[in-house]
């Protein structure tokens, strides 16, 4: 009797499972206000986001929306472990700890220090370890030891909406447009970094292929995604084509996923990410 609580930033779409629920983070644009994978799909978040000369506003989850949920889970005679996306990115995490206050031993917060695909492998393996038979604390024990052993890593097409959030300068964004340069980030420490640099589309994803090796390697047997932003995974496809390498003798498929208006709002369309668990120490 454990519910799994996340938010939309985790960008899972299509939840079928009973046992987990997905509260919307609030997405804005201008004076249009969406619930991210309710009013607003991933599609229609980039359709919008290509027309828009400012950035959408994200917003966090708020504490009476987890309160409703625990409130419902705890009636029903469930436990509750929440998974949110990074407190340094939003204030989600504060909202259900706000919430929790009143469940006492029934709710336990975890703090994905993560985003987008690496939150949603987070998620994917406390329901694993659920269906696994261990007991609530158990769970909460290894979710807290094994998060940081997740990585995020993407490959960006445009310069354009970092510029647009500030993290970079117009005269960069200007330059490296000229140069063709696409930038490989991920989440470390919870917050977005830039790792690096290559000029054009190839050496851009052999930079985010040695970007994971770097890591240690991909841990097969715990959730693995790939996933992409904007409209079409063609960029992504071409990826997966050209470097199977790295998963063919490994697993049968690949779990793609779109990434929604949290992340995508920061990097735009075009972009390819890479969400594991290190087999490194």
């Amino acid at each position: 009797m454990i519910k799994i609580v996340t938010d939309s930033a985790s960008d899972i779409v299509e939840n079928k499972r009973l046992d987990l629920t997905v509260l919307p983070v609030t997405i804005t644009f201008g004076e249009q206000e969406f619930q991210d994978g309710i009013t607003l799909t991933h599609k229609m978040f980039y359709e919008k986001l290509i027309e828009c000369d400012e950035l959408p506003v994200t917003s966090q989850v708020p504490p009476f929306a987890f309160e409703e949920a625990f409130r419902e889970a705890v009636e029903q005679g469930e436990q509750v472990i929440v998974i949110t996306l990074s407190s340094k990115l939003s204030g989600t995490w504060q909202s259900a700890c706000m919430a929790a206050e009143g469940f006492e031993d029934k709710v336990r917060v975890i703090d994905s220090e993560n985003a987008s695909l690496g939150q949603r492998a987070l998620v994917e393996y406390a329901l694993r370890l659920k269906d696994a038979g261990l007991p609530f604390g158990e769970i909460v024990e290894r979710l807290e030891a094994d998060k940081s052993k997740i990585r995020l890593v993407a490959l960006l097409d445009t310069l354009e909406y970092l510029k647009k959030g500030g993290r970079i300068s117009k005269a960069a964004a200007m330059a490296g447009s000229l140069l063709s340069i696409k930038p490989v980030i991920a989440i470390q420490g919870g917050e977005v970094a830039i790792l690096g640099k290559a000029r054009g589309s190839k050496q851009g994803n052999n930079l985010l292929a040695e970007q994971i090796n770097k890591t240690g390697g991909i841990d097969f047997k715990k959730p693995f995604f790939v996933g992409y932003t904007g409209m079409d995974d063609s960029m992504l496809q071409k990826y997966i084509v050209d470097h199977e390498a790295f998963w063919k003798s490994s697993v049968d498929r690949l779990e793609i996923s779109s990434v929604g208006g949290t992340i995508g709002t920061h990097v735009g369309p075009g972009a390819i990410g890479v969400a594991f668990f290190s087999a490194g120490n």
